[in-house]
């Protein structure tokens, strides 16, 4: 669906380019040449050589990997850890609770990547992760273990984002994809590989050491740095360059921050109870007593409690109206809004923020509900169960790959994006008749697809949001996908897991503890497996569903042309705005 002109690319006045450049050749704007500037200026991000483009792409990508594994590593974890702690009905807080903080602060990181810069940005999300990791290994409780994920997805999160806002810094926005490709070429060995490596270990020495791990080459000093402290130091040592309207001082970062769109966001997404503290300090109450919608949801299935539960309906209220002074806040107060909403009210800025949020709680829901299958159906180890989902990690990466080798070569989008949003919904398909006599190629390579056409996806409506948008909005649109991504994250599994325990409501000993079914009577165990299954089943159905939703979603996207190269793209803006004010005069 091709268009020309300015209507959704630029704004209504003229706006000075994003990256504070210093004075350079003319031939710097040439992404083809920059490796010919002698000295090399690394305060200008356009005029890298090649080398050190690609040293700052891989720190903020090792940071992403480790956030990913962060994301799924629990996937395998979850049974081992809740039947250490007796808290099977906890257990869902441990992928949400993460999801969760990622969800709240990842929005934040677009705004601050443009108010205290790339380096600071991406060193606080660094610094986070490392200690919310730490937290979860050392965690005593089941109620500190989940507070240790929510620390490690503020940083998480930002992992994410900042390393997607530097690349667009760094190379035009047609090779953009496949740079966002070899990005989540990371994101998709993180993702894959936390399952089986979180089983495995689990196996072997205990959960503790999956969070402590990555951790563990610290105590040698001759051993190899871990990725963090690498890309903690990578990140202080290359990545130098400012942006037009950073900060200049410590008093006027703060200053411009939104506190307010911050404040109210996090409350809609996750309202905190008042008795917070001192619960955490007494530990007598349980974590999942903390939010607004994710943890009504909480109330109603995992407590057992109605829809007409002062604490079901009361934190949904308070969800509604926090969203609601969020969008005004947003629209009338803020100066620089952490969320700006005339992003999301153009075709393309919906209709991405829609599909990346649909297509990212199918995603998400399928990593968490498919080892369970084997563990609980099959009778299989947590390794031998995460193992399953190494030919997803395959696919995400291939995904990902295709789409920028794609964008690359032919400049368009929309038809690649129209059909692999309907993959995962063939995927899904295939799993909703997975049993016990499934055979070996059904049970391995059912999800392909869902893979393949998530990694594809968000690659290409990255690019084509970014390609919608002024350059200076480039870092908030970014941070606009990864909200909608992680709030789907969210949503998706609190949402499944609600509607698991739902089904399994008569079945208490199994709700609980899902390995229960080993030590129940040989008579009642078959009986026990096919109310399981029937419970992830209906699981899958609600994912095609909304994977159903995502496809349609995509179909109104317009498409725009992809500058290749940093002058091209420079000079189509400036044709743009002389359009658009032409117009304004008229």
């Amino acid at each position: 669906m091709p268009s020309t002109g300015a209507s959704e690319r630029t704004r209504l006045l003229s706006s000075p380019p994003l990256i504070a450049r210093a004075p350079t050749p003319a031939a710097a704007g040439e992404d083809d040449v920059v490796g010919n500037i002698l000295p090399e200026d690394l305060s200008d991000p356009q005029a890298l050589r090649p080398r050190t483009r690609n040293l700052v792409l891989v720190s903020v990508w090792c940071g992403v990997f480790l956030g990913a594994v962060d994301t799924t590593v629990v996937a395998s974890l979850v049974t081992d850890i809740s039947a250490s702690f007796e808290s099977s009905n906890q257990a869902s807080w441990l992928g949400t609770s993460y999801l969760l903080s990622t969800a709240c602060f990842t929005p934040l990181y677009g705004r601050l990547a443009d108010i205290i810069g790339r380096r600071y940005s991406a060193q606080l999300a660094l610094s986070l992760f490392l200690v919310g990791t730490a937290l979860c290994g050392l965690a005593p409780t089941m109620n500190l273990l989940i507070i240790g994920r929510l620390v490690g997805g503020m940083g998480g999160g930002g992992l994410m984002a900042v390393s997607s806002i530097v690349a667009s810094d760094l190379v035009p926005l047609k090779k953009r994809a496949l740079v966002q490709g070899i990005a989540n070429l990371f994101f998709g060995a993180g993702s894959g590989l936390g399952g089986p490596m979180g089983g495995f270990i689990s196996d072997w020495a205990g959960w503790r050491v999956a969070f402590l791990g990555k951790l563990e080459l610290l105590r040698e000093p001759s051993t190899t740095i871990p990725l963090l402290v690498a890309s903690l130091a990578m990140v202080f040592w290359k990545v130098k360059y400012r942006v037009t309207g950073q900060g200049k001082s410590k008093r006027e970062m703060l200053r411009r921050i939104d506190y307010m769109g911050s404040i109210t966001l996090i409350i809609a997404v996750s309202f905190p109870d008042s008795e917070l503290s001192t619960a955490i300090l007494t530990r007598t109450m349980p974590l999942d007593q903390l939010g607004s919608l994710l943890f009504s949801l909480s109330y109603k299935n995992n407590q057992a409690l109605p829809w007409s539960h002062p604490l079901v309906w009361s934190l949904l209220t308070v969800a509604i109206v926090f969203a609601v002074l969020f969008v005004l806040v947003e629209k009338y107060w803020a100066f620089e809004p952490v969320m700006p909403l005339r992003i999301l009210m153009t075709r393309n800025g919906l209709s991405v923020a829609f599909a990346n949020f649909c297509m990212s709680f199918v995603t998400f829901s399928i990593l968490y509900f498919y080892p369970p299958f084997f563990e609980v159906i099959k009778g299989l180890s947590a390794s031998q169960s995460g193992a399953h989902l190494l030919p997803n990690s395959i696919a995400l990466s291939c995904g990902s790959l295709f789409a920028g080798w794609y964008i690359r070569h032919t400049g368009r989008y929309y038809g690649l994006i129209a059909v692999t949003s309907f993959l995962p919904i063939v995927a899904l398909i295939s799993t909703m008749t997975l049993n016990e006599h499934s055979s070996t190629f059904h049970e391995w390579f059912g999800i392909i697809p869902a893979g393949f056409g998530f990694a594809s996806l968000i690659t290409a409506t990255l690019v084509a949001l970014i390609a919608s948008v002024d350059r200076s909005d480039m870092a908030t649109a970014t941070g606009i996908t990864y909200l909608a991504r992680y709030i789907g994250q969210v949503v998706g599994v609190a949402i499944s897991s609600s509607l698991l325990q739902a089904v399994l409501n008569y079945i208490d000993q199994i709700r609980h503890v899902s390995t229960s079914i080993p030590s129940l009577p040989p008579s009642i165990q078959p009986l026990a497996r096919s109310s399981y299954l029937d419970a992830l089943r209906a699981v899958f159905i609600l994912n095609v569903i909304v994977a159903g939703i995502s496809f349609l979603s995509c179909l109104p996207l317009r498409e725009f042309p992809l500058p290749d190269t940093f002058r091209e793209e420079e000079e189509r803006r400036r044709d743009n705005e002389s359009a658009r004010m032409g117009r304004v005069e008229e």
